[in-house]
């Protein structure tokens, strides 16, 4: 569908392009306030054990090929590293983009999430604009996933799967934030496409702020199992980075060997053909 009129801007997360970028990003996730020596420190230290986050690199080669699959001019926007969404916004400006396809590289939609993310390019972008809002229940998006579980489970017949997310503060329940549902039924389309063995879905990666956070965490959910042979499915993320990279491969790997478990994960979509052949179905399907 190529179209030089219509362009895609991809979005993610973000993340510092070195150590010494590691306070400026946890003070830009803080609107403005700098981040405690002892919470500094923390970050840094899991950055250092991942060996630095490779999402920058990973977005724009998801980003590149994208562009291959459609033929459409396509951008990257990051919500708290440089391109930011306005500067990525800006950049298909200058190339005579009209109508723009906002495409969050997120599955499923939370206000305080890709709403944050929508809110930020509708700021910034003036023209035509399709917002994609999560693709959480898409055929394309769920087979992908049933397929990494196949393989994966091929070679490691786990006696249970566990399926997470990155949790939020549970306070957007009372909201009526359908983010935890838009979960629950994305693990059951995978469910209901693979034959797996009993599964659960747990949260991670809550922060430390004071107020109660969407649970089960994963680590509970291990202990509370019984489990022996753990896989980790991490259906929320699309790309590996700190949430992956330190919180499964590290933090949850230990707990594992602690307590009797052997735990693998699916690999990460990353730019896997089969996954960028389904955002571009995806964005086909908004644009028309």
């Amino acid at each position: 569908m190529p179209d030089d009129t219509v362009g895609i801007l991809c979005m993610a997360y973000g993340s510092p392009a070195t150590e010494a970028d590691i306070e400026d990003y946890y003070t830009h996730i803080r609107h403005g306030r700098r981040p405690e020596p002892a919470a500094l420190a923390d970050l840094t230290e899991r950055y250092r054990a991942i060996g630095g986050s490779p999402l920058d690199r990973i977005t724009r080669a998801q980003t590149a090929a994208l562009a291959a699959r459609t033929e459409l001019p396509t951008f990257v926007g990051m919500k708290h590293a440089p391109p930011l969404i306005a500067e990525g916004a800006g950049a298909a400006y200058e190339a005579g983009i009209q109508r723009l396809v906002g495409l969050p590289l997120a599955p499923h939609f939370a206000a305080m999430s890709l709403g944050q993310y929508e809110a930020e390019l509708r700021q910034a972008w003036s023209g035509e604009l399709v917002f994609i809002p999560g693709f959480h229940a898409h055929p394309a998006f769920i087979e992908t996933i049933a397929g990494l579980l196949r393989g994966a489970l091929a070679g490691f017949p786990a006696d249970h799967v566990f399926f997470t997310a990155h949790s939020l503060p549970d306070r957007i329940v009372r909201e009526g934030d359908g983010y935890r549902d838009r979960l629950l039924e994305s693990c059951e389309l995978v469910a209901a496409e693979v034959d797996l063995p009993p599964w659960t879905f747990a949260f991670q990666s809550a922060s430390r702020t004071g107020e109660p956070w969407l649970g089960p965490d994963l680590l509970e959910a291990l202990a509370a199992s019984g489990t022996r042979r753990a896989l980790v499915c991490p259906i929320g993320f699309v790309a590996d980075h700190l949430e992956v990279l330190y919180d499964i491969d590290v933090e949850a790997q230990a707990f594992a060997r602690e307590h009797g478990i052997e735990l693998r994960r699916t690999p990460s979509l990353n730019d896997r053909p089969e996954f960028i052949a389904a955002l571009a179905a995806i964005v086909e399907e908004a644009v028309r």
